[in-house]
């Protein structure tokens, strides 16, 4: 199902840069595609994980929809992890460019909970605050919410001003994504775990005049429309 996408509309005017204004600088967060453990495991950052046929075919599509945008992006940018890197190349081949691997990116650290079965996890007591509270909550031996949150957001600083005025792709993970959504669209990090962001899904977070511009999240359907101003 295709993720929910704020149209650029007239009645967005007043805070969308106008034609004739400084370009948006677009910020496009895919999640890498499917691996074996989707779903069942937390694999966090044990390296070996690669993605499945399916997450393959599913890198592949995304990378045409990605070169489907108006202003391609002229970089891609991955998390070190295998799966994202996998997810990366295809994208960078359709946009006649190559992989950088950003180390920001990379999944948060879960710590001891690394690989573990997510139905065993969700029977821990604190799994509740995973889930209802993660601005307080640390893995054990790993990452808090917050830190991550932090990490990857002041990538995407970076890449947005080494970028001004152009697109480009970040391959990340899906709570760094949400993290980074919740923080560009003013959204407490204690209610981020109300966004999905499915393998392979596109969100896209964009930069303008009068700020941060939330374009779309976990979108899986045409992105040709994305950016226009």
């Amino acid at each position: 199902m295709a993720g929910w996408q704020v149209p650029l509309t007239r009645s967005r005017a007043a805070s969308v840069p106008a034609r004739g204004h400084p370009k948006l600088t677009l910020a496009v967060l895919v999640r890498h595609g499917t691996t074996s453990t989707t779903g069942a495991v937390l694999p966090g950052r044990a390296p070996g994980l690669h993605l499945s046929p399916k997450g393959t075919d599913q890198a592949k599509a995304v990378a045409g929809r990605v070169s489907e945008l108006a202003r391609r992006p002229v970089a891609v940018y991955a998390s070190p992890l295998e799966r994202a890197v996998e997810t990366a190349r295809p994208i960078a081949e359709a946009c006649d460019t190559g992989v950088e691997v950003e180390g920001d990116l990379v999944e948060c650290d879960f710590g001891e909970w690394t690989g573990e079965k997510l139905a065993t996890l969700r029977k821990n007591r604190a799994w509740n605050a995973v889930e209802r509270w993660p601005s307080t909550f640390r893995f054990p031996g790993g990452e808090s919410f917050p830190e991550m949150q932090a990490r990857v957001w002041g990538a995407l600083e970076r890449l947005l001003v080494r970028h001004q005025g152009e697109s480009f792709v970040a391959v990340s993970h899906a709570d760094c994504i949400k993290a980074a959504v919740a923080q560009a669209a003013g959204v407490p990090l204690d209610l981020f775990q109300r966004l999905v962001v499915p393998p392979c899904s596109v969100s896209v977070v964009a930069r303008g005049e009068h700020g941060i511009h939330v374009l779309c999240v976990s979108s899986t359907a045409s992105l040709g429309e994305i950016g226009l101003s």
